[in-house]
């Protein structure tokens, strides 16, 4: 049989969620490599089918939900993954291509790439020696 040890968790549990002081319910990394920034967020045991990626303007919005996973009629003696919806926003640049947004989910992780516009792409500008004026080349790295 299982034993609840700390009889205060679930006040805490309440606390957090009306004060918000259980940090941030949707916990992401965010990395860029080349020219793609990447951002994993941590959704274990949520349905694939939960998960829903919008992008409207500059806001990147992540929701999903975990269902409990005991079956009807079941006895629960103890319950402490959180369940319920969770949603995350995120702000991004007008630098990153959001028409070219990839989306993947695989062992609770939700991993989205943006790469970024063209235009934003750093670029190396050739410059002419000769004492004529010459026109400035941009080349792309």
């Amino acid at each position: 049989m299982l034993l609840r040890t700390d009889t205060f968790r679930d006040f805490d549990r309440l606390a957090a969620r009306m004060f918000d002081t259980g940090g941030p319910g949707l916990p992401f990394d965010a990395y860029r490599l080349g020219d793609v920034f990447t951002l994993d967020f941590d959704l274990p045991g949520v349905d694939p089918a939960t998960i829903d990626v919008t992008v409207e303007r500059n806001e990147l919005r992540i929701e999903a939900e975990r269902a409990p996973r005991w079956p009807d009629g079941a006895q629960v003696l103890m319950a402490e993954r959180p369940r319920g919806k969770v949603s995350r926003r995120v702000f991004i640049s007008d630098n990153l291509d959001t028409d070219h947004l990839t989306a993947d989910y695989e062992h609770g992780v939700l991993t989205v790439r943006l790469p970024m516009h063209e235009a934003a792409k750093a670029r190396r500008v050739q410059v002419g020696t000769s004492g004529q004026q010459k026109a400035i080349e941009v080349e792309s790295k």
